[in-house]
Parts: structure tokens; C-alpha cells; sequence
């Protein structure tokens, strides 16, 4: 495999990240528009919400099913312009079984799309052989970014959300579609995972089996970055109104400086993994996110809390790309595999963390509630050595032969 090949696979998928990223923030981002043009009532738009990260674990589910047949490659391409559709269908809707439709359709495609896209990650670093995870999901977070501005746009001047969904859909379908053309999977290069033919179906070979017992602390840490994760994006502006007393304007920037960090520290991350490894980076993400948790429950006003939030956003970004990394490095023969059952976990701490939260400052108090992320990010330090590796260390003496050179 040519290094132009590699470098045009790499580039080629951290798009497909990048889309991904702006599709997801533009559905999450107008949520009260969606409520607001279906009727949906308070009670009802709890059920809407959940159905889609549980469609999204079937979708990851049945991914892994398929991709023992067919490249992750080949389901990325189509994957993805399924998730635009959806995204379009949920604005061009006017009844509640129409938005159910399309939000079970982002659901599941989105499920596909997830798990493919870092199968292809986790294959891309394999051959590689240097740490380009972080790097993937920095577009993510680029994206997300773009998404939220963009949702903010249509929001402050009052565009309906198909005004507000077209004209991205329109640029970013053909763009990703034109891309997939140059997605990598490592299978083509070391036949690990059996020989391909020009159709995309893969050939049945030996695969190693995914233990659960061994997967299972890498299924916590996920579960718990995305808990940690879902706590910022649904509670941080209410903790600084509520809690903090800040102004409605000032409850904005939290989640705003932890998106911001979040892509520094992807961006940065994967030249700590190279010069460091791998366990040394999750242990001070985990430590730099529980100290932003404390930051925040103790914080006195609302400033300190904006502090707190900043730091979990540097520190929870490694987690679950090092993840990702961590499961490749585990199941060689069954990558795939892996990285579909790890992906569930995603979206089970999605559906717990915000409600969790939630329970536990009204029950109690919110100060309180943010002990309990801080916790259970820290428990990743106990299962640190699940990322080690030695002979994929990459960097500072630590590098594992290569089987390709690119940049």
C-alpha cells in the first residue's frame, strides 16, 4: 500500500469525522426548535431523545454482524449520507410519526456510522504504526463546533430547520461521498481479517473471539467518558444559572470552553501518546477531569466554574479515542468486532448521564451530583493498564517496527 493511498485514506476519513461531528451538533443543538415545530410535549420528548442513542446501539450492534462480510469502508459510504437524509427528514417533517421515522433512521445509520468510522481509525493507526486517533476525533470536535455555530445562526435569525439543514446537507453529502472514494481498511494490507473481493465482500477467515471479561473495563471507561461528557452538554449552562448565579448570557460559555479544549487537546494528543504511551496520557486525562469535576463542585462563583469545565474538557477529550486505540491493540484478528461492542457503551452512558445528574441534584444538590462523574472518571486510573501495549507504544523509543512509512 502507497503512502499517497495512506495519507488520502487518513485525510478521507477525519472528513467523514468532521460531517459527523456537524450533523450531530445540528440535531442536538435544536432540540427546543424540534420540540417547538412537532408539538411534542415536555413529558413526550424524554422518549424521542432516549430512542435514538438506543437505535444507535442496535445500529452498532448489527454493524459488527455485516462487517464480517462486507469492508467497514463500504459501510461508512453509505452510512453516512443516510445520517444527512435523516438529519434533512427530521426538518422537513410537519407530523410526530414523521419525526419518528427520521429519528429512528439518524438513529440506527448513526449507530453504522460511529462503529465504522472508528473500525477504519483503529486500522488506519495499526498500519501506521504511530498514534493518529486523537487526530480523528479533533475533527469531530471541529465539527461539532461548526454545528453548534451554524445551529446558532438559524436560531438567532429565526430560520426554520429545514432552511437551517438544507443548504449543509447539500455541501456535505456529496463532499463525503466523494471522499469515501479513499477510504483505507488495514484488512487490504495484512489480510488480518480475511482476503476482500472487488465487490467489498470480505472472505470468512480466523478471527480471534472478543472476550467480554477482557473488553469489559475498556466498556466501563467508555460508558464512563460519556457520562462525564453528557453531564457538560446537558447540565453545565443550569449548574452555573442555578447553582453559581450567573447571568443567562455567562451560562453559555461553559459548554463553549469545553468544546474549544476538547479540540486542543485532540489536536495535541496524539504527540503525548507517541512521546509518552498510551497509559500515561488516560491517567492525566482521567486526573485533569476529576480535578475539573471538583473544580466545579466546590466552585464559589461562576467564573471558578467555567475553570472546572475547561479542565474536563482537556481532560476527558483522550479518553475515548485511546479507547477506541485500546481495543485494536487488544484484538488484532477482531478489531471490527471490538470496537462494535465497545461502541454500545458510548451510548449507554449518553442515556445515563444526564438523567442520572439530574436525580441526583434534585434529590440532593447539584454540588453533590457533580461528585459522582468525578468519581467514576477516576476509576479509569484502576484500569489504566488495559491501554498499555508495549509493542504499540508509539514514539520516544517506544515505537513498534512499521510496515509503512507516511506522514
Amino acid at each position: 500500500m502507497t503512502d499517497v493511498r495512506m495519507r488520502h485514506g487518513r485525510s478521507a476519513l477525519g472528513l467523514s469525522f468532521f460531517v459527523q461531528g456537524v450533523s450531530f451538533a445540528l440535531l442536538v443543538t435544536r432540540i427546543p426548535a424540534i420540540q417547538d415545530r412537532y408539538g411534542i410535549s415536555d413529558g413526550l420528548l424524554p422518549l424521542f431523545l432516549a430512542a435514538v442513542p438506543v437505535l444507535a446501539g442496535v445500529g452498532s450492534v448489527a454493524t459488527e454482524k455485516v462487517v464480517a462480510r462486507v469492508r467497514p469502508g463500504l459501510v461508512l459510504r453509505w452510512a453516512q449520507p443516510l445520517v444527512l437524509l435523516a438529519l434533512l427528514g427530521v426538518g422537513a417533517g410537519d407530523a410526530v410519526w414523521q419525526l419518528a421515522v427520521a429519528l429512528g433512521a439518524f438513529g440506527l445509520s448513526v449507530g453504522a456510522l460511529d462503529a465504522s468510522m472508528n473500525m477504519l481509525g483503529v486500522s488506519l493507526q495499526r498500519s501506521y504504526g504511530r498514534s493518529i486517533m486523537l487526530g480523528f476525533h479533533a475533527a469531530f470536535s471541529l465539527g461539532g463546533i461548526a454545528g453548534a455555530s451554524l445551529a446558532w445562526a438559524g436560531a438567532h435569525w429565526h430560520l426554520s430547520l429545514l432552511v437551517s439543514y438544507l443548504p449543509v446537507v447539500v455541501v456535505l453529502l456529496p463532499a463525503a461521498l466523494v471522499g469515501s472514494r479513499w477510504y483505507v481498511d488495514a484488512g487490504e494490507e495484512e489480510g488480518a481479517e480475511g482476503a476482500e473481493g472487488a465487490d467489498g465482500e470480505r472472505a470468512a477467515g480466523d478471527r480471534t473471539p472478543v472476550a467480554f471479561r477482557v473488553l469489559l473495563p475498556l466498556c466501563l471507561v467508555m460508558c464512563f467518558a460519556y457520562i462525564g461528557d453528557s453531564t457538560v452538554s446537558n447540565w453545565s449552562a443550569k449548574y452555573l444559572q442555578d447553582v453559581l448565579g450567573s447571568s443567562e448570557e455567562l451560562a453559555t460559555v461553559p459548554y463553549n470552553a469545553y468544546m474549544v479544549t476538547t479540540l486542543l487537546g485532540r489536536a495535541v494528543g496524539d504527540l503525548g501518546v507517541r512521546r509518552f504511551g498510551s497509559v500515561v496520557v488516560v491517567r492525566s486525562g482521567s486526573v485533569l477531569a476529576g480535578a475539573g469535576f471538583a473544580v466545579v463542585a466546590v466552585a464559589p462563583g461562576a467564573w471558578v466554574g467555567i475553570l472546572g469545565f475547561t479542565l474536563l474538557g482537556l481532560g476527558l477529550c483522550v479518553l475515548v479515542p485511546q479507547t477506541f486505540a485500546a481495543a485494536g491493540r487488544l484484538f488484532p484478528g477482531a478489531s471490527d468486532a471490538a470496537v462494535a461492542r465497545l461502541n454500545v457503551f458510548n451510548y449507554v452512558g449518553f442515556l445515563v448521564g444526564s438523567p442520572l445528574v439530574g436525580a441526583l441534584g434534585e434529590a440532593w444538590n447539584y454540588r453533590g451530583a457533580m461528585l459522582v462523574p468525578m468519581v467514576m472518571v477516576l476509576v479509569t486510573l484502576v484500569y489504566a493498564r488495559s491501554f498499555a501495549a508495549e509493542e504499540d507504544r508509539y514514539g520516544g523509543g517506544h515505537e513498534r517496527p512499521r510496515t509503512v512509512d507516511v506522514g
